[in-house]
């Protein structure tokens, strides 16, 4: 990679030390650039811009640990990281907005990026298989294995050269990455539940306004009973089992409402709810359902049980850590090899990492 002619207005000059100018030898980029062209569209649309851009804002915001925002005015104010993406010259000149940064991530994907990590890993590992130096009391030796009087390799030798070949550090762990949500419980989800149906209620009754009158739901009383709940410090069971069977008597109540709303002539219809709406409906009565459930069989568990109405697919992660039991979020298994991190595996669900590691074992012998 050259770059004496990357000019800097004060006359200046790039360190070629600099870690930045280091991590470019590095990066893929042609392979990135062949990622990120598979989900362009050559004759439809604006120009987009290079993947060395897109790529290089990822890495950038990645390492130094910022927000959108804050990696668009990183680049704006450092030269090295203006090269880092591509650019032939400094310049005070945002490089692309901060709304993008959402774009590139799509483009790339979470299989793509796993792909340019490895590489970007192999890199690394070559890079430091070179610049190693031998020790100084090292003395040549010929690795070919012993053979028998007959001229064939004995099994032995073939085993000790093989295992010779294995080195390195091979670290596996598995963790959950928690998601931003409020802890759940039970009568706060009904509780949030309750106050969407009602909004929703309010929404399509809207058109019939002065028509007919809207459905009483309670929402006042609801919400006393909920206030009054949780100002107990330690609820009994009894206390918490009365609680819930409360909100999900105001949230059926909302439902039946809803129904009827949706089959009154005049009344706003269904396609004319917003995207945002039309999942909260769909999420409510799932709510209603599994807290029913849980609540006539005496349970605390349930088959793909949502902890979050604005996020219904994360779920509770059972870890047993100091201090908690449960988290909630993605539950990731992850491998280090010479200081590089893979994910091997990301989801949602709960599952048994033990599963992963012969694979994760193939993959790092490779």
């Amino acid at each position: 990679m050259e770059f004496p002619n990357f000019s800097l207005p004060f006359a200046g000059e790039l360190d070629p030390d600099n870690r930045w100018i280091a991590l470019v030898r590095l990066v893929p980029w042609e392979l990135a650039d062949e990622i990120y062209r598979e989900s362009l569209c050559g004759d439809f649309g604006a120009p987009a811009l290079t993947s060395r851009v897109a790529l290089g804002a990822l890495l950038i915001k990645e390492r130094l640990r910022l927000t959108d925002r804050e990696t668009v005015e990183a680049i704006r104010e450092n030269p090295y990281l203006q090269f880092f993406i591509g650019k032939e010259e400094f310049t005070q000149t945002p490089p692309f907005d901060a709304s993008l940064m959402v774009g590139f991530r799509k483009r790339f994907g979470e299989e793509g990026l796993s792909r340019i990590g490895k590489a970007v890993a192999l890199a690394a590992l070559q890079e430091t298989d070179a610049n190693s130096e031998p020790a100084d009391d090292d003395t040549p030796h010929d690795d070919t294995p012993p053979t028998a009087e007959n001229g064939q390799q004995t099994s032995s030798s073939v085993e000790a050269a093989d295992h010779s070949q294995n080195r390195g550090q091979l670290i596996v762990d598995a963790t959950c990455a928690p998601a931003d949500i409020r802890y759940p419980t039970d009568v706060s989800l009904l509780n949030e539940a309750r106050d969407k149906t009602e909004e929703l209620i309010d929404e399509l009754h809207a058109p019939l306004l002065g028509k007919q009158p809207r459905p009483r739901t309670y929402r006042v009383k609801a919400r006393r009973a909920f206030v009054a709940f949780v100002r107990r410090k330690k609820p009994k069971r009894n206390v918490v089992r009365r609680a819930i069977r409360g909100q999900l008597g105001f949230l059926q109540r909302n439902l039946k409402f809803l129904d009827r709303l949706l089959e009154t002539p005049g009344a706003l219809p269904l396609p004319q709810l917003s995207r945002r709406q039309y999942k909260n409906l769909l999420v409510c009565r799932e709510v209603c359902r599994q807290q029913l459930q849980m609540y006539e069989t005496k349970t605390h568990r349930v088959d793909d049980r949502i902890v979050s109405l604005s996020q219904p697919h994360v779920r509770p992660i059972k870890r047993g850590k100091a201090g908690r039991d449960t988290e909630f979020g993605a539950k990731l298994s992850i491998s280090v090899t010479g200081g590089f991190s893979f994910l091997d595996r990301l989801s949602w669900d709960n599952y048994n990492e033990s599963l992963d590691l012969v694979g994760q074992i193939e993959a790092y012998r490779e």
